[in-house]
């Protein structure tokens, strides 16, 4: 699996299809791409036959990317009708199906957003439906968030997924100019059925965000992991009702 914010302005193009012709993934997933890079990702196709498209231009645009069979696939808007995340039902040529979740809220900063609740109600918005998923589920995205602050780790309770940085390091991929002050915002979560072989950044293509890359199997006979996972503790099941609530009542007047 790889995944990228490609950083909607950039338009090295070439470099991105790059990677993915180098690293072959069975699946990829592309944030910040609107329709030029769209028109760009087209060359992939012959060798991905399976996609979901959602070219936007407000740097919100995904676009997913498989070898592998799309069984069926939701695009939801939890808080906000501008503010897409992927749903995609994947079946593997060995006869596993799992559930692949793609997500990338809004940051809160000058240029976005005052406050994080539109990013915080759209990662337990999430959470919840990985909840009530009860299958084999892998997340990945742009979370715009670190996987230590609250809202991470609620969003890690809530879904009972576990970090896929668990003793591997930080793996931070933003910014990629500065490598004196990055952070690990590109993240991973699965369930306990999901083992982990590898999972690093690349090498940058062009925009701010360091591609993310994982290898990974599916064991579902095995519960060596599953201890690992946490549950939301007494009280904090109300707070994530609030903070869902508060995410969709959150009105933005930055995004187009």
């Amino acid at each position: 699996m790889l995944s990228a914010n490609v950083f909607q302005e950039n338009t090295n193009y070439d470099a991105f299809t790059s990677l993915i012709h180098k690293y072959e993934p069975d699946i990829f997933l592309t944030m910040e791409s609107d329709n030029n890079w769209e028109k760009a990702l087209a060359v992939l196709e012959e060798k991905y036959p399976y996609s979901i498209k959602i070219g936007l231009d407000n740097t919100y645009g995904m676009h997913f990317y498989s070898k592998l069979e799309i069984a069926n696939h939701n695009i939801h808007y939890f808080v906000a009708d501008d503010l897409p995340s992927i749903e995609a039902k994947i079946s593997t040529s060995d006869g596993f199906k799992f559930t692949f979740f793609a997500v990338h809220p809004p940051p809160p900063s000058p240029t976005e957003e005052s406050n994080s609740k539109e990013r915080d109600g759209e990662l337990l918005s999430i959470a919840k439906r990985i909840k009530q998923n009860s299958d084999t589920c892998v997340v990945v995205g742009d979370f715009n968030n670190v996987a230590w602050a609250k809202s991470s780790i609620l969003f890690r309770k809530t879904s009972e997924t576990l970090d896929g940085r668990m003793g591997r390091g930080f793996i931070s991929s933003f910014h990629t100019k500065y490598w004196f002050l990055r952070f690990p915002i590109d993240l991973m979560f699965h369930t306990a059925d999901v083992f982990i072989e590898d999972l690093k950044t690349l090498e940058p293509f062009g925009s701010d965000h360091f591609p993310i890359y994982s290898k990974f199997f599916i064991n579902k006979k095995s519960s060596k992991q599953a201890h690992l996972t946490e549950n939301l503790e007494e009280g904090e099941h109300e707070d994530v009702e609030e903070i869902i609530s508060e995410g969709i009542n959150e009105k933005s007047d930055n995004r187009n």
